[in-house]
């Protein structure tokens, strides 16, 4: 349970050891951002995130010092959200990311928001094993690896379609809720239907969705149905696995314990989480296109910045969740939420490089 008191980020756990980690967020140098409430959770956080993903693995090697690096560059720049997995790295991430929380409450920093997710360590992964004995010990586990008694958000990760519609399966997330193991529950989905599905729910705090400019189909009936219903919705693969920072070209090469390397058909998991389903060639060409529009319409910003600046301006996105693999990724991410809004010119130039090169990929298919 929460101490009495503590109303912000993950709940500490009693009698826990300080880490002696020293950190720039801690050090009063947090930077301003606009915040937004993240749905049902009534939690305020700034509108660019953290994905932690990277932190644990499957975007080829991060060292520890270097995870922590981004940890504190991102919550000393305004971050306020962090989004990792019970299994990104087996619960390396989660244990990174409850490191750098035990270092900002011992030197009196901010400590922010924090949401895991479950599920995805069921083997077989099917409907059948998400049941309240098994979301108990998935969550005792996360409670453990990030040092914390109370879990701020916790979400079905990506489960079988038919999870969204069991009633046994909410009625297990209230339980957890009234046992204190979590503060709010909410879902990371693969398609538009199951977003819907999910937002009907009365107490769904927040939906996670890919959605970037090369993934538009959520702008038609998910974030007005969110919005509406007062669900957050926390806008993941934001750059398209890094397609839209506009530095890759058709030969660049990833590590081979890089999902960019193996997920290209869909191997290991969804091929929407992989260059959020684009063929890599064509991902790149288009991600040309934007880096042109963007150097014609904010010259001063890259066009990762662009591109996170573009989700922000969508009606109905709490927060985006871009990952980084350094303190600099982390710094540059964070700044995109100090971008102007995006004009009508970019918005239009935007919308013509997805309809002409992209649509016809990904649209019918999520």
């Amino acid at each position: 349970m929460r101490p009495p008191g503590d109303r912000g980020g993950v709940g500490v756990r009693a009698g826990g050891a300080a880490s002696t980690l020293p950190t720039r967020a801690a050090q009063g140098s947090v930077g301003r951002m606009e915040k937004r409430v993240l749905g049902r959770t009534g939690r305020s956080v700034g509108v660019v995130g953290l994905g932690c993903w990277q932190l644990g693995g499957d975007w080829g090697d991060v060292g520890d010092d270097d995870a922590l690096a981004v940890l504190d560059a991102a919550v000393a720049d305004g971050v306020t959200f962090l989004d990792t997995a019970d299994v990104y790295g087996d619960g390396r991430s989660e244990r990174l990311v409850g490191k750098f929380l035990q270092a900002q409450r011992a030197a009196g920093g901010e400590v922010p928001t924090v949401a895991t997710k479950m599920g995805r360590r069921a083997a077989p992964h099917d409907a059948d094993a998400y049941t309240l004995d098994a979301f108990r010990a998935w969550n005792d586990r996360s409670r453990e690896n990030l040092g914390v008694d109370t879990l701020d958000l916790v979400q079905l990760h990506c489960p079988p379609t038919e999870v969204y519609s069991r009633d046994a399966v909410y009625d297990a997330l209230e339980t957890l809720v009234q046992e204190e193991r979590i503060a709010a529950y909410g879902v990371s989905v693969e398609t538009v239907d199951e977003a819907l599905t999910a937002i009907a729910r009365p107490n769904v705090a927040s939906v996670q969705i890919i959605l970037n400019v090369f993934r538009r189909k959520p702008l038609e009936r998910v974030l007005p149905a969110a919005l509406e219903a007062g669900v957050g919705i926390i806008a993941r693969v934001p750059l398209a696995s890094g397609l839209l920072s506009g530095k890759y070209d058709a030969s660049t090469q990833f590590a081979e314990n890089d999902h960019r390397t193996y997920n290209r058909q869909g191997e290991a998991f969804d091929v929407g989480e992989t260059f959020a389903g684009v063929p890599f060639e064509v991902g790149v060409a288009a991600a040309q296109e934007v880096a042109e529009i963007g150097r014609r319409v904010a010259p001063d910003a890259t066009t990762a910045q662009l591109a996170l600046r573009w989700i922000v301006d969508q009606p109905g996105v709490s927060t985006v969740i871009p990952g980084a693999r350094n303190g600099e990724q982390a710094r540059a991410n964070a700044a995109a939420a100090a971008l102007a809004p995006l004009d009508a010119e970019a918005l239009a130039a935007l919308e013509d490089v997805y309809d002409r090169s992209i649509r016809e990929h990904v649209h019918g298919r999520w």
